[in-house]
Parts: structure tokens; C-alpha cells; sequence
């Protein structure tokens, strides 16, 4: 991958909660316009990577580059600032706050790539268009969402925030049917946009639908890594880190 292209790097990533270790060594890369999936089972590590990578651990060693920046040690507002959005598992919306303002909360100014080009510039009407569900309850109260309608009200939050990246965390964890296929939908159309994504999941079909690489996470070390269709056609595995 050239540089120009590379958007995320990291280099023996290691992370801890207290005294605890929970990553060790984890090397991986995301480029522009690339859906990356993060797989493993639960407790394998695949959450605390994210964390890291916004630096919301306790702690946490080796190199992170994004944008060509150096963030291994930045707060998680600064990564925010720079364009790194996070889209957390248990979603965080302001319950007490409208659909509205909870997307005002996110928002941030345009932005460009290195070459000056213009990078995706969201707004509540194009994010209404791509999540029709929002654009019938805008005065909506966060807390009065099902549990579908908060997951896409947080991913648009962070869309607001006009990312490069998008750091997504088990999208489809907990809710119905069709708004797993929503959500599929959802990221295809924002790599479409020019938007990165690197997705955290357990699913293997969601994930196979949407990624174009993925790395296997266990017991927090890479153990390994290819391109999804690879990882799909290779059963053992599969079985050995991916099944319950």
C-alpha cells in the first residue's frame, strides 16, 4: 500500500485495562476507501483495539500514524479533531437530546485529503437520505429510539463529524433483521463516498458482504490476516478462530 493511499497504521499496538494486558503487538493497516474487518470472538480484543486506537485505554504502547500523524499518545478528542470517527458498541447517544441535536453534537467542519481534493462532506439531509428511518423523527428524543434506530443515529453523529475513517464497533450486534441489512447497505453506499471504515465483527456473513480485508484477532495478538474472500474460503480458520 503507498503512503498516499495509507490512512491508519499501527505497530506493535499494546494495550491495557489496570494491570491487565489485553493487546499485544498488534500490527495492521487501512487504507483509503477500504472496509477492514477486525474479527474474532468475543473477548478476543477486538473493542479494546478500537480504544486504543482513540486512546481511551488505560494505557497503551507501540506506533499509531494516522493522516501521517503520530497519535500514539494524543487524547481521544484530538483523533476526533483530525478526523477519526468512533462509532462505540453500546452507541452513547443523548438520550435526552432530539435526533437533531444529537447529530449538531457531532458536527465538524469540511475537510480535504493531502492532494486538496475535498473529502466527504456530510450533512442531516444526506445522512436523512441514508438512514430514511431518522429523517421521520427528527424532534425525536434519543431515548425514545428502539435499539435499530440509536445504532443508526450514532453512526450518523459520527458522520456529522465529516471522518476519514471510521472506527465501527459490532454494528450488527443486537438488532433486528433488517436493520443488519440496513447497516450493509449503509456501509457499502459510504465506501462508495470515499469513507474507510474498520469494522469490528463477529459475524462472518455481515462482514463478508461488506469488507475487503480482514484480520483475526485472538487472545489480543493478530494470529491472522488476509483478504476477506480468502479468509471465507479458508475453513480451518475458521473453525479455529471465528466458531463458538
Amino acid at each position: 500500500m503507498s503512503c498516499a493511499d495509507l490512512l491508519l497504521s499501527t505497530k506493535s499496538l499494546s494495550g491495557w485495562y489496570g494491570a491487565a494486558q489485553i493487546l499485544f503487538d498488534v500490527n495492521l493497516e487501512v487504507g483509503r476507501g477500504e472496509v477492514v474487518a477486525l474479527m474474532g470472538r468475543n473477548g478476543a480484543g477486538k473493542s479494546t483495539t478500537l480504544k486504543a486506537l482513540t486512546g481511551m485505554l488505560d494505557k497503551r504502547g507501540g506506533a499509531i500514524q494516522f493522516m501521517g500523524a503520530d497519535i500514539s499518545k494524543s487524547e481521544p478528542h484530538r483523533a476526533g479533531r483530525m478526523g477519526l470517527g468512533y462509532v462505540p458498541e453500546d452507541r452513547r447517544i443523548f438520550t435526552d437530546l432530539t435526533v437533531m441535536e444529537n447529530l449538531e453534537v457531532g458536527r465538524q467542519s469540511p475537510r480535504h485529503w493531502p492532494d486538496g481534493t475535498a473529502a466527504p462532506v456530510w450533512t442531516p439531509e444526506k445522512l436523512f437520505k441514508l438512514f430514511p428511518n431518522l429523517g421521520e423523527m427528527p424532534d425525536r428524543l434519543g431515548g425514545r429510539m428502539s435499539g435499530g434506530e440509536q445504532q443508526m443515529l450514532t453512526v450518523a453523529r459520527t458522520l456529522m463529524g465529516n471522518p476519514y475513517l471510521v472506527l465501527l464497533d459490532e454494528p450488527s450486534e443486537g438488532v433486528a433483521p433488517v436493520i443488519v441489512e440496513q447497516m450493509v447497505q449503509t456501509i457499502l453506499e459510504l465506501k462508495l463516498r470515499g469513507v474507510s471504515i474498520l469494522l469490528c465483527e463477529q459475524n462472518l456473513h455481515f462482514a463478508e458482504l461488506v469488507s475487503d480485508r480482514a484480520y483475526v484477532l485472538e487472545k489480543g495478538q493478530i494470529c491472522y490476516q488476509a483478504s476477506m474472500a480468502e479468509l471465507s474460503a479458508n475453513q480451518d480458520v475458521r473453525r479455529a478462530y471465528l466458531t463458538v
